[in-house]
């Protein structure tokens, strides 16, 4: 993750987040990676997507970065050198890539609309790319969550929580393929395709859409002082599922759209 200012629990994050996983899964596959590229992952977060794309490079090598020095640590710990020699961390923002031609492929899953502005970290892509070099992104894009959106809305507008957030503005940067035609071509990158791509989060019950929430939406949870953190995570939960109830088998879900990014750096 690329939340630099937010506390974030690493662990608590690697077990709720299994939808993310799931969905980078589904992304390396349109990599087609033949084995020996040298791959950058920007959010690599508790280390098991860094570590599924570099089970799949024979010869080549993958590093994750991260903001958050936990989950670097965490990474760390979990996939040890050791035993994943092609493997390693470090932290970084991604707004300040300081990689010269290093990487053949740039990789990001559910990361980037952690930033608002774009622009800084595309031009860290294309400065980290091989000439020819391939990125895949995929991030929170334009019309995400826009549910859940709708009842934080109305929470942070009323009392007893608007109090905490006075002076708040939107934290994400959910964008669509408008916005990245003009930030590509600034940064030097060749599109070959941007899309909007509609998702269904699903979740095993209430309580595994409230360890979602807990781990994820800082920006809204840590407004909030820790001693009724906990009651606002249960109202949040409480008004979507009235407005969203679970399906027949208790399962929750959450309407998500992904902007998918894919191209290479110009000759």
């Amino acid at each position: 993750m690329m939340g630099a200012t937010y506390k974030w629990d690493a662990k608590d994050y690697a077990k709720n987040s299994t939808a993310q996983f799931d969905w980078a899964n589904e992304l390396i596959d349109k990599l087609t990676l033949c084995g020996e590229e040298h791959v950058l992952d920007v959010g690599c977060g508790d280390g098991k997507v860094s570590a599924a794309l570099s089970r799949r490079l024979s010869a080549g090598s993958v590093l994750g970065i991260d903001s958050s020095e936990q989950m670097v640590a965490l990474a760390g710990d979990n996939f040890p050198q050791n035993e994943y020699g092609n493997l390693s961390f470090a932290q970084a923002d991604a707004r300040a890539l300081v990689f010269d031609g290093r990487f053949d492929v740039v990789f990001s899953n559910a990361t980037l609309h952690w930033i608002c502005g774009h622009e800084p970290v595309l031009a860290g892509v294309a400065r980290g790319l091989t000439t020819g070099g391939r990125f895949l992104l995929q991030m929170g894009g334009q019309g995400n969550v826009v549910d859940l959106i709708a009842v934080l809305d109305e929470m942070v507008a009323r009392a007893p929580w608007g109090e905490y957030f006075a002076d708040f503005s939107f934290p994400y940067g959910f964008y669509g393929p408008e916005e990245y035609t003009g930030w590509l071509a600034q940064g030097g990158l060749v599109a070959e395709r941007l899309e909007l791509i509609p998702k269904d989060m699903v979740h095993k019950n209430a309580a595994a859409l409230v360890g979602w929430v807990r781990t994820t939406w800082l920006p809204y949870t840590q407004r909030v002082p820790e001693a009724r953190r906990e009651s606002f995570v249960e109202e949040l939960i409480e008004s979507y599922l009235a407005a969203h109830p679970p399906d027949s088998e208790g399962r929750t879900h959450v309407r998500m759209v992904r902007l998918e990014v894919e191209g290479h750096k110009a000759a």
